[in-house]
């Protein structure tokens, strides 16, 4: 399996002149802030219209009850729109380039690394699924009906990939692209944004040691996501393997109790109690041995999932 660079040195030469630090950090701040706008509309609005309309049961702690809830996870999916709304005021006012130049050096998505990434990233959650029931089998049918499962599931397809993607919008292809413009070290153009993209993830309902385990998995998965972009020039491969990791833990078997609404199937909640250092380790393993299988299927030269091979575009 070799690794060229050819294709993201072709991504890194690709900004403009006005790319530079100060630049990046405006146009940052200008991200992260409609990013808390939209964050905070949500919140605030949100819990007002459950308490206001009796959206759902309640426990007197109302924005976590209305955070919960089918309309509190939808709405919360959707305020991921201010990372887009920021990146496109960003790249227009402060950069002067447009949105799509984020895509890759084409200024489109390649729909066939899509796919690839998307598929690639089912199979091997399926096998990461399996371990994990051997680890750990209390797992629980849903609340959630199939007929309303079924009536939501384009709905939340649609919203996950609004979230899946504003991540690796500004975590795979804003920062990374225009850091790599100024610095050669992956150390500050790749780790840097992998950095603040996996602490984002830390819980405060979860042990210290289910908190490791998950920011090693999610750290290694993101890592793989930096070496798609690096390896395509492109977003496409990384958008469809975000967004299959994320489906399958909000449609098919979730691990959260904060994003189990649509879930079919519920496992014991990593926030929970009950949990050792020892299945903390193994949980790491498996999330580690996950990302490499999806890595071979994504950049081994035999693998029929190979990325970077295709010229399909989407957009």
């Amino acid at each position: 399996m070799t690794i060229e660079s050819a294709a993201f040195e072709r991504y890194r030469r690709s900004p403009n002149a006005k790319t530079n630090l100060l630049r990046l950090l405006f146009g940052t701040v200008i991200v992260v802030a409609f990013w808390m706008a939209a964050t905070a509309l949500v919140l605030f609005a949100g819990t007002y219209a459950y308490i206001v309309w009796r959206l759902g049961p309640s426990t007197g702690q109302y924005m976590q009850d209305f955070l919960g809830s089918p309309v509190g996870i939808l709405s919360a999916l959707a305020s991921f729109a201010g990372i887009w709304i920021g990146l496109w005021a960003a790249m227009r006012f402060v950069h002067g380039e447009p949105l799509a130049a984020l895509f890759g050096v084409t200024r489109r998505i390649a729909g066939g690394d899509f796919v690839k990434g998307l598929v690639a990233v089912l199979i091997t959650s399926l096998f990461s699924e399996i371990l994990l029931y051997w680890l750990q089998p209390q797992i629980a049918r849903g609340p959630i009906a199939l007929s309303s499962w079924l009536l939501f599931l384009i709905p939340i397809v649609l919203l996950t990939f609004l979230q899946t993607s504003s991540e690796e919008m500004l975590f795979r292809g804003y920062l990374p692209r225009a850091l790599a413009y100024r610095f050669r070290s992956p150390l500050i153009w790749a780790v840097l944004p992998l950095l603040v993209f996996t602490s984002l993830h830390w819980s405060s309902a979860s042990t210290p040691a289910i908190n490791a385990c998950v920011l090693v998995s999610i750290g290694t998965f993101a890592l793989l996501l930096t070496l798609l972009v690096y390896v395509t020039g492109n977003l496409g491969a990384g958008l469809g393997a975000h967004l299959g990791n994320n489906l399958t833990g909000f449609l098919v078997i979730s691990h959260q109790e904060g994003y189990n609404g649509f879930a079919l199937l519920n496992a014991k909640p990593l926030e929970g109690p009950g949990w050792t250092n020892w299945d903390a380790a193994l949980i790491a393993a498996i999330g580690i041995v996950s990302t490499l299988l999806t890595m071979l299927l994504l950049l081994h030269r035999r693998s029929p999932l190979r990325v970077g091979t295709g010229k399909q575009d989407l957009g």
